[in-house]
């Protein structure tokens, strides 16, 4: 007969809580890089409403104070920059005459609090007939981001710093941006 004391069921029972400290753990672990991952999925489908919708201040407030969006058709530098763009007059006439950024599902790398997603982003504009749209653009995107901010946000305080697109043409540069899909 065993007393309630005997030390070998004490190891076992502290080697079973161990054992459940770990599981938790591990949940715990990938529970936050789904609450980031989906986090970073809802900053990056936020743009399309806010750009095509003209929210400047809105498009600016998804990337940091510092941020940068490197397009092949110029470099936007800080939320100035993103704001020029989006009240711009070459933007202004595509929102004006019909257009939607569709973006794909992107591919997110987590890695601490800094992410990458790459992605395409299709600029689709009306056509000059009733009813039909035409497909402007294939842009490839790498978004760069990082965590600045309260982890229990919504966002959990993540913000673009480096957006680089580029159209995806026989130059050769939106295909490598897509190749980069495996780095962070």
């Amino acid at each position: 007969m065993t007393s309630s004391h005997d030390p070998s069921q004490a190891d076992s029972l502290d080697a079973r809580l161990d054992a459940l400290e770990d599981r938790i753990a591990r949940s715990e672990a990938r529970l936050a890089a789904a609450e980031d991952e989906l986090a970073i999925l809802r900053i990056l489908g936020a743009y399309s409403p806010r750009v095509d919708s003209g929210d400047a201040e809105g498009v600016a407030g998804l990337w940091t104070e510092d941020g940068v969006y490197d397009v092949d058709t110029g470099r936007l530098d800080g939320h100035a920059g993103l704001v020029d763009m989006v009240t711009g007059d070459a933007h202004q006439g595509l929102i004006a005459h019909g257009c939607g950024h569709v973006p794909s599902l992107p591919v997110v790398l987590l890695d601490g609090d800094r992410a990458v997603a790459t992605g395409y982003t299709q600029l689709v504009v009306r056509s000059s007939k009733p009813g039909r749209y035409t497909v402007l653009r294939v842009t490839a995107s790498r978004w760069e981001l990082e965590r600045r901010g309260d982890v229990d946000a919504p966002d959990r305080g993540w913000r673009v710093v480096l957006r680089t697109a580029r159209a995806v043409t026989d130059d050769g540069e939106g295909r490598a941006l897509l190749g980069r899909s495996r780095e962070v």
